[in-house]
């Protein structure tokens, strides 16, 4: 009988740990607008979002582990004023024509009762690769009522220093650096 108990215990522990594959989810670009706040001289603070982004993430929600990739379009730059856009898409920002994206690749970690709380990895603009680990606020998954495939999103925030990507504009003012990031994301599992 023990014997016939411990063959059962391994067999479900093997049946379990089989069944813990990730997921493919596609980044669902209609759902997923990475946002910013970045200082105007010390006198205010400038916010703007991004609206053409896509990608994909590999999650395991078994582990609370896997992997993301986030690309953004930063033509599709957005402050809700058509000046101050076209002026960061030139070439005193983001230089779009030559630094067309933004792509950002990294791997969930730090699990919490089954759920990733940070996400590190490398952020890729303007030319230039840094490290840069964003803090998971909420992630949650869900039966899509429509689709009837499984559907996730979550909240990440972290910050960097701009000026480690070459991207200056406003120093001379008194601009500071610091670049706050915001990124809500939803995905969809891949069939």
């Amino acid at each position: 009988m023990k014997t016939c108990l411990t063959a059962m215990a391994l067999w479900l522990l093997a049946a379990s740990s089989a069944s813990a594959t990730p997921t493919a989810y596609a980044i669902d670009p209609t759902h997923t607008f990475p946002s910013f706040e970045a200082d105007h001289m010390g006198l205010s603070v400038w916010r703007g979002k991004f609206n053409n982004n896509s990608g994909k993430v590999l999650y395991d929600k078994t582990t609370g582990t896997g992997t993301v990739e986030l690309v953004t379009e930063l033509a599709s730059i957005d402050f809700g004023m058509d000046a101050l856009a076209t002026w960061a898409q030139g070439t005193d920002v983001f230089d779009v024509k030559k630094y067309p994206q933004a792509i950002f690749k990294g791997s969930l970690q730090s699990p919490l009762n089954g759920v990733p709380t940070q996400l590190a990895g490398d952020l890729t603009m303007h030319g230039v690769t840094r490290p840069l680990t964003l803090k998971i606020n909420s992630l949650k998954c869900i039966q899509h009522p429509m689709l009837k495939r499984d559907y996730c999103g979550a909240d990440a925030s972290g910050s960097f220093n701009r000026e480690d990507f070459g991207l200056t504009a406003g120093k001379e003012y008194g601009f500071k650096m610091n670049v706050d990031l915001r990124i809500q994301v939803e995905a969809i599992a891949q069939l």
